[in-house]
C-alpha cells in the first residue's frame, strides 16, 4: 500500500520519469505534471498529500503555480525543485510559505533521501 500520493511537477521529462520511478519504489504514489496549467489542474483533482514543484518552467513558472496552490489549500506541503539557485525566487517562495527547498543534483539517491525525509518532517507536523 502507497504511503501518499505526491504530485510532481517537472518540465525535464527525464528527471520527471526518474524521480516517478524512484518514490514509488519508495512505496509513494506518484503523479506528475509538465507544465503549470497540468499541475493545477491534477492538484485539484488527485489531492495529493504533497507537491514537489519546479521552480523553472516555460509558460506559467513554479512561483505562479505555488500562489494558485495556496489559494487552493494552504496547508499542503510544497516542496520547491531547482536546479538553480535565485534569492529573489527563494524569497518569494518563502513569503508563499514553501515547506521547504530541494536542489538538483546529480545524485539522486540523495534527491530521493531529501524529499522523503522532507514530507517525513511536515507529515510530523501536521496537526500541531
Amino acid at each position: 500500500m502507497a504511503k501518499h500520493k505526491l504530485l510532481i511537477v517537472d518540465d525535464e521529462i527525464d528527471f520527471l520519469e526518474m524521480l516517478k520511478l524512484r518514490l514509488e519504489a519508495n512505496n509513494y504514489s506518484v503523479v506528475t505534471a509538465m507544465d503549470g496549467n497540468e499541475a493545477l489542474e491534477k492538484f485539484k483533482t488527485e489531492k495529493p498529500a504533497a507537491v514537489l514543484l519546479d521552480i523553472l518552467m516555460p509558460g506559467m513558472d513554479g512561483i505562479d503555480v505555488l500562489k494558485k496552490i495556496r489559494k487552493e489549500n494552504s496547508k499542503v506541503p510544497v516542496f520547491i525543485i531547482t536546479a538553480f539557485s535565485n534569492e529573489e525566487r527563494f524569497k518569494m517562495a518563502n513569503k508563499l510559505n514553501a515547506s521547504g527547498f530541494i536542489v538538483k543534483t546529480n545524485d539522486l539517491q540523495k534527491e530521493i533521501q531529501n524529499i522523503t525525509s522532507a514530507i517525513a518532517i511536515s507529515e510530523g507536523f501536521k496537526g500541531r
